[in-house]
């Protein structure tokens, strides 16, 4: 079987009481792979025009009811100050991205909107990526995909099970949506 560097730090391990090195590999992988993820969905962001933080509130607003919602729900969501988000949103209407509208029945509300613009913008840049990211899993059979899904969700619902809360949706970094 070809080795990786994961292999060649685990060498390096053996005998640390407690550390599972089957465990660590994993561990060791998915942060690696975090990381690789990140570092080429950052690239592809920089080629649309695009950080991460607007990113994530145009994939929010698409999948929102009416392509809308309000800055308290979006920075809920984002786990933002008002202050941040208000940042954020002025980035995104400036560049035509998103248009703020006057709640209804609420004359001090607002409520966020994403225009065409935006809305095209998320399914260029998430298009872009998801070329990547299948270049990447086209490493497996669609078997072995499945597979590694249906582990991966297990580890991901004991840790949900264990930790005591799931990372609140619309944080994740990967193109959902």
């Amino acid at each position: 079987m070809e080795r990786d560097h994961v292999d060649e730090c685990l060498v390096r391990c053996e005998g640390i009481p407690n550390l599972d090195l089957e465990t660590e590999g994993i561990v060791e992988r998915i942060q690696g792979l975090d990381k690789r993820f990140r570092r080429t969905m950052d690239e592809t962001l920089e080629e649309h025009d695009l950080t991460s933080g607007e990113w994530r509130v145009l994939g929010i607003l698409r999948r929102a009811e009416g392509h809308a919602s309000t800055p308290g729900e979006l920075s809920a969501q984002l786990e933002l100050s008002s202050g941040a988000m208000t940042n954020r949103l002025d980035q995104l209407e400036q560049g035509g991205l998103i248009r703020r509208l006057p709640m209804p029945g609420d004359r001090r509300g607002v409520r966020i909107e994403l225009t065409d613009a935006g809305d095209q913008a998320w399914i260029e840049s998430t298009s872009t990526q998801a070329v990547k990211e299948a270049l990447v899993a086209g490493a497996l059979t669609r078997d072995e995909r499945r597979q590694l899904n249906t582990l991966l969700r297990k580890l991901m619902l004991e840790f949900d099970r264990s930790s005591g809360a799931p990372e609140p949706v619309g944080a994740a970094a990967a193109p959902v949506g």
